[in-house]
């Protein structure tokens, strides 16, 4: 014979819980922050603050990277300098007159300029000038074709010419015109030029450059002819840097070749390099600066990642009759677990949210104002709504397990 268990027996099996829906979820996760508006605030503004440090941070680095890789690409990869180098005594190497037209000579090069430095001369603005304010300025014979290879163009007036550079007179690199504050070319502007300013030449400024980015030495030089550097104050001739622009499929070829070719007993005291690899390991080496202001961001994050466990523990205390009154009603340990836990994650978001919003636009300005392309890259703004969400979570976790801890009768004992 069959027993016929009844459903109000004792072993019957009580009805399953109702399952927690996404929306009222969403719905509980919100109402506590929403009865609790300035101390949510608050606390997730130390979430903002980390995640739109990291924001800004990494979206300045990228966007000021970007900006210069264009420069870079618009003056071309392809330049190449060599320089005096140092011989075995640790003096000064002297680069052969004839090194510009040798490095001409070789396959894939196409343009070579060179400037040589007028030793013991200096460039001041007038006579009436004392002799130690030179201002940190070079004197540099220089040819025709400087401009163009170098990198750079004329701002004001006009470059040296045939006939120009046997004259006293001078071009002024964009640094050395605002050091001697002249920011226009006037008919009859003049600079003194020599040892001292009592004993130097008058040269007529014909023009002034902009800024060379690939050859900043030319941003701070007073530009004159070779011929004119020779009359006037008793220049040697010899080059102490060549600029040269190669075919971009051989710049590697002739790289290996210029110290041998420009001083070919002496190899070894060229100074050969690239400024557009220089400039990129520059901007390289100035992403280490990054890491201290992502370690600042970082620090930020975890003060907001303690004020959600504070708001989370005190709501939980706050909450205990909601929390008895649900689960008297039904609510089970992991809803009620869910619900804290759910809670905290959208206040670390909404914190995460505002700081990429705030990172962001710090971004947009700070480039505008540049004149730089808005780069942010994904893992700025991913990076900190995911670092967000795991603060939040790890915060809210242990204030979840704490409330869905507690039994209805003792919850709704301390109402």
């Amino acid at each position: 014979m069959t027993a016929v268990t009844s459903p109000h027996a004792p072993g019957a099996g009580a009805p399953e819980p109702a399952r927690l829906r996404l929306n009222d979820l969403a719905g509980l996760a919100t109402v506590g922050l929403a009865t609790r508006k300035l101390r949510a605030t608050l606390s997730a503004l130390g979430i903002a603050i980390g995640v739109a440090a990291i924001t800004a941070v990494l979206g300045l680095s990228s966007s000021s990277a970007a900006a210069l890789n264009a420069e870079i690409a618009a003056l071309g990869t392809n330049l190449l300098t060599v320089a005096n180098g140092q011989t075995l005594s640790g003096a000064t190497a002297e680069l052969p007159k004839a090194a510009p037209e040798m490095i001409a000579r070789l396959p894939g090069v196409q343009a070579v300029q060179d400037t040589g430095t007028v030793s013991n001369v200096n460039a001041f603005r007038s006579r009436l000038i004392p002799p130690i304010h030179t201002n940190a300025l070079s004197v540099q014979a220089t040819t025709l074709g400087l401009p163009a290879v170098a990198g750079t163009s004329i701002a004001r007036g006009e470059f040296l010419n045939a006939a120009t550079a046997r004259e006293p007179v001078a071009v002024l690199g964009a640094a050395a015109a605002q050091r001697l504050g002249i920011d226009q070319i006037w008919p009859g502007e003049r600079i003194v030029v020599g040892p001292g300013p009592g004993s130097g030449q008058w040269f007529y400024v014909v023009g002034i450059l902009k800024p060379a980015v690939l050859a900043p030495e030319i941003d701070s030089a007073v530009l004159i002819g070779f011929p004119a550097a020779g009359r006037y104050l008793g220049f040697d001739g010899h080059p102490s840097q060549i600029y040269l622009r190669a075919t971009d499929s051989r710049v590697r070829a002739v790289d290996g070749l210029l110290g041998a070719q420009a001083n070919p007993q002496d190899p070894a005291g060229v100074n050969v390099s690239r400024p557009s690899a220089a400039l990129t390991a520059q901007a390289a080496a100035k992403g280490a600066f990054d890491t201290l202001f992502l370690g600042l961001g970082a620090v930020a994050l975890l003060v907001g990642a303690v004020g959600v466990a504070n708001i989370m523990v005190i709501s939980v205390l706050e909450r205990r009759s909601e929390i008895g009154l649900r689960r008297a009603l039904g609510a089970t340990k992991g809803q009620i677990r869910t619900q804290f836990l759910a809670e905290a994650i959208t206040l670390a978001l909404t914190g995460g949210a505002a700081g990429v919003a705030a990172g962001a636009a710090a971004v947009a300005i700070y480039a505008h104002a540049k004149g730089w392309a808005v780069v942010i890259p994904p893992q700025a703004w991913a990076g900190g709504l995911a670092a967000a969400l795991v603060i939040g979570a790890i915060a809210g976790l242990w204030p979840a397990i704490r409330a869905a801890g507690l039994s209805p009768t003792q919850a709704l004992w301390s109402v």
